[in-house]
Parts: C-alpha cells; sequence; structure tokens
C-alpha cells in the first residue's frame, strides 16, 4: 500500500501535465467555436495554476504559445498585455518595497509603534497589525510578512527569555525568604503548582500563535486599501481599463482609497478583537508613471549625504567616489523583486483578453441571466462566498483574473453596476485566512511551526465569515455613495475589441 501511494506521489504530476490537455482535447472538437477554444485554455491554466504542477508564472505564459496556435489572437495582441500601463504601476511598488526591505525601514516604523503601544500583549498585537496592513498598503503582502514576522519571532523569544529570567529571581527569594531551601529533599527545587506552570505554558503558545497570524492577517487586509496594496486590486484596475475602458474616471487612486480604507481599517479592528478573544482572553500621468518615477529614483538618490568640505577631507575620503552609493542597485532589485508576479498579472490580462474577444464571457454572462431576478445585494453576497471559497485553494491573483471578466460580463447582461460584483469579488480574494496554502503570508507564517493548520482553520474561518460580512456592509454602505452603485453607468456599455 505504501509502495504504490509512493509510486502516485511520484507520477502525479507528470500525469497531470501530459493528460490535462489531452483529456480537455473533446471540448474544442466537439465544440468548433472560438469560445471553445479559450475556454480550453482557461481549464487547462486552471488545472496548472491549481496543481502547481509547473511554476506559476510558466503556466502565465501559456496564452503566448496557445492563442496564436488556436487562433484565439494574434501574437502581437497576446504579447502586449504582459505589459500593460497596471503591470508598470505593480513593478514599481515591488522596486519600492526592496528599497524599504533593504535599508530596514519597516524596522523603524515597527520599533516607534512599539514605543508608542507600550509591551501589553495585546496592544503589542494591535501595534504590529497597524504597522503591518500600513506597510502593505504600499508593498506586496508576501513582502511585508517576510520583513515582519522575524521581528515578531525575536520579540517574542525576548519576552519569554525575559519572563524566565524573572520567574527563576522570584522562585529563589521566595525559598531564601520561607528558609526552605534545607529542607528540599536532595536539594531539589519543588513546583507548588504545576497547573500554574501548565497555564503560563499555555499563555506562551498561545501568544505566538496569536502575534503570528495577527501579522499574516494584517498583510492580507492592508492590502486591499490601495489599489497596488495587493494582485487582485492590481487585475481589477487592468480589467476595468480592458473591458471597460471609459471608466477611467470612476477607478482611480483617490476614490479606491476613499472606499477601501474604510474598509480595511474595520476588518482590521474585527480581526484584532477576533485574535484578542481566541488567544488573549483577559488578563494623463497614471499611477503607473508615478510609481516607475519613484522607481527610478532610487537607482539615483544617494544613501549618504555627499560631502562638499573637501579641504577636511581625509586620504580614505579623497579616493572614495564624490558621489555615494544609490539607495537601490540593480543587483538588490533583481534578487528581491518577485518577477513571477508581473508575468502572473501580464497571463491574467492576456487570459480576460481573450476571453473577451472570443466571446467566452459574454456565453458564460448569457447562462447567468436568470440571476437576474435575484437582488443585486444577495448576487455579491454570494458571489463573494463563492470567491473567498476558491482563494482558499488557489491564488488569489489567478481566482480574481478567472472571475472577474466572467462577472464583468454578467452584470452588464442583467444590467447592474459592473463594480457592485466586481469590487466586493476582488477584496474577497484577497480575505483567505484558513489554509497554509490560500496566501503566501498564511504559508510563511505556517512555516515558523507554531501553528497547526487546525490552529488557521479554526481562526481562519470565523475571518473568512467577519471578512465577507465587512465587504457586504462596505459595498452595501458607503461603496453605493463613492461608485453609485444603484444606477447602470453609461460607461458599461462600451467594451474595446480588437480586431
Amino acid at each position: 500500500m505504501a509502495s504504490a501511494k509512493t509510486c502516485v506521489n511520484k507520477f502525479k504530476s507528470f500525469v497531470i501535465l501530459f493528460f490535462t490537455p489531452i483529456l480537455l482535447l473533446p471540448l474544442i472538437i466537439l465544440v468548433p467555436d472560438k469560445f471553445a477554444r479559450c475556454a480550453y485554455v482557461i481549464m487547462l491554466m486552471a488545472v496548472y495554476w491549481c496543481t502547481d504542477v509547473i511554476p506559476v508564472a510558466i503556466t502565465s505564459l501559456l496564452p503566448v504559445l496557445l492563442f496564436p496556435l488556436l487562433k484565439i489572437l494574434d501574437s502581437k495582441q497576446v504579447c502586449v498585455q504582459y505589459m500593460k500601463d497596471t503591470n508598470m504601476l505593480f513593478l514599481g511598488s515591488l522596486i519600492v518595497a526592496a528599497a524599504v526591505e533593504r535599508w530596514n525601514l519597516h524596522k523603524r516604523i515597527a520599533l516607534r509603534m512599539l514605543l508608542f503601544v507600550g509591551t501589553k500583549p495585546s496592544r503589542l498585537m494591535l501595534g504590529f497589525m497597524f504597522v503591518t496592513a500600513f506597510l502593505s498598503m504600499w508593498i506586496s503582502n508576501t513582502a511585508t510578512t517576510a520583513m515582519m514576522v522575524p521581528i515578531v519571532e525575536a520579540m517574542l523569544q525576548q519576552m519569554v527569555a525575559a519572563n524566565v529570567a524573572v520567574d527563576a529571581s522570584q522562585g529563589t527569594l521566595e525559598l531564601l525568604d520561607k528558609n526552605k531551601a534545607s529542607e528540599l529533599p536532595g536539594n531539589q527545587v519543588v513546583f507548588e503548582d504545576l497547573s500554574e506552570q501548565k497555564h503560563e505554558d499555555e499563555e506562551t503558545k498561545n501568544m505566538f500563535k496569536a502575534m503570528n497570524l495577527c501579522v499574516c492577517y494584517a498583510a492580507s487586509i492592508g492590502g486591499t486599501a490601495t489599489l497596488t496594496g495587493t494582485g487582485p486590486n492590481v487585475v481589477l484596475l487592468g480589467q476595468m481599463q480592458e473591458l471597460f475602458p471609459d471608466s477611467k474616471d470612476v477607478m482611480n487612486y483617490a476614490t479606491w482609497f476613499g472606499f477601501a480604507f474604510p474598509n480595511m481599517m474595520l476588518m482590521l479592528v474585527l480581526a484584532w478583537l477576533w485574535l484578542l478573544c481566541l488567544y488573549m482572553r483577559p488578563k494623463h500621468i497614471t499611477d503607473a508613471t508615478v510609481a516607475i518615477f519613484v522607481a527610478i529614483l532610487l537607482f539615483i538618490v544617494p544613501s549618504q549625504k555627499p560631502k562638499f568640505n573637501f579641504s577636511s577631507q581625509t586620504e580614505e575620503e579623497r579616493k572614495a567616489p564624490f558621489y555615494p552609493p544609490a539607495l537601490l542597485d540593480w543587483k538588490v532589485a533583481q534578487e528581491k523583486v518577485p518577477w513571477g508576479i508581473v508575468l502572473l498579472l501580464g497571463g491574467g490580462f492576456a487570459m480576460a483578453k481573450g476571453c473577451e474577444t472570443s466571446g467566452l464571457s459574454e456565453w458564460m454572462a448569457r447562462q447567468m441571466e436568470p440571476l437576474s431576478s435575484v437582488k443585486p445585494a444577495v448576487i455579491t453576497l454570494i458571489l463573494s462566498a463563492l470567491v473567498a471559497m476558491t482563494t482558499e485553494c488557489t491564488s488569489n491573483v489567478a481566482t480574481t483574473t478567472l472571475f472577474l471578466p466572467i462577472f464583468a460580463s454578467m452584470a452588464r447582461s442583467i444590467g447592474i453596476h459592473p463594480l457592485y460584483v466586481m469590487i466586493p469579488c476582488t477584496l474577497s480574494a484577497s480575505l483567505a485566512f484558513m489554509l497554509p496554502v490560500a496566501t503566501p503570508p498564511n504559508a510563511i507564517v505556517f512555516a515558523y511551526g507554531h501553528l497547526k493548520v487546525g490552529d488557521m482553520m479554526k481562526t481562519g474561518f470565523i475571518m473568512n465569515f467577519l471578512g465577507i460580512l465587512t465587504v457586504f456592509l462596505s459595498v452595501n454602505t458607503w461603496g453605493r455613495a463613492v461608485f453609485n452603485l444603484d444606477s447602470f453607468p453609461d460607461w458599461a456599455n462600451s467594451t474595446r475589441i480588437n480586431t
């Protein structure tokens, strides 16, 4: 039995990689339409993304190969999707994140927050959550988690060591005061209350769990506040520009921040309260232009102040270059920037373009026309739950890439505002808290060994529930006023289809 299981695991990737395209072939043979060929490519990419048989970035390149071969799009139309305005916006934010990590700016912000909130565990947790959420608003939530968790770990280890030292000194003083040291057989120290020791050990474990979870939760929540904060937001921006080119005034950075920041703050407070209750029981210049401008400045601005007083310089200072090294160099950028995410976004935009051009989005939207009899608020709740469940098992960027074009066409066909559906689904894709594989922040904190899968599922289920309700509340209250969701916009009737 064991050998059979080993054999299956050994050849599983091989079978999925080579037999999935063959098993899906009847789709394009029996239905010779262009939308069926596009569905074939999307289903193949979805399987590869979910099973990770090849790197997700390489899977994202499949449209470059398959769309021209299957006569869905020509090569020029596909390749241009991989360097869209939105991709450059995200690339700029990734380069800024590399500079932040290189100069330990995140540590300075964290230490300043700790000085402000104090050392009480519940306040420490709140402080770390706000710092992590703030950083995640501007840089990748993965990078933010990777930067913050070591700080949390070092702080917790120091707190535990300090508590052990204090307890040991108190125990020694108590024995000396009571003059009982000589009465103990074999000079052995006896714990008078073992249950109290076990209680303290349990509290320590809970503190480690809560602090690790608060970082990964805050990183995922904080990214929802800005358009560059998380991958799904970037996908939403790019697909709005692609599917609804006249909606540029609606989907701008300031408007999104005004809508999503209150949502992020509410979700952050709910996450803190939930973790506190569970573990801390009482006791025309586009955004891309700006992003790339800032990224370029990082390779120009010196890391130190140039010294102009040549007369008082030492011999070593005279030999050193006049202009100090820049804040960032290309070698560091190559190592720190996750280039695969840029390809993943490009693959998503290529997929969306294929869905639009082939008519697949329209076909799937027609299948959802019976939803026109359902209230829009109920539709958003159902679809948000669907996206939240799906993203537990696959990349949140891949999830939004697959679903957003379909939801956009569905909204247009049944006559509701496209953002009424697209925004809650985008936000829900970032709120995946239950499994280590759901998001990179979850995987990072799980790797430190303080959490079990059961711990993440127990807390994550409630967090997913709170997340969906928070998104539902925000979209159906201030979201209606910010984006005027109660009326069907004129720009939703226009599409851009290149032939």
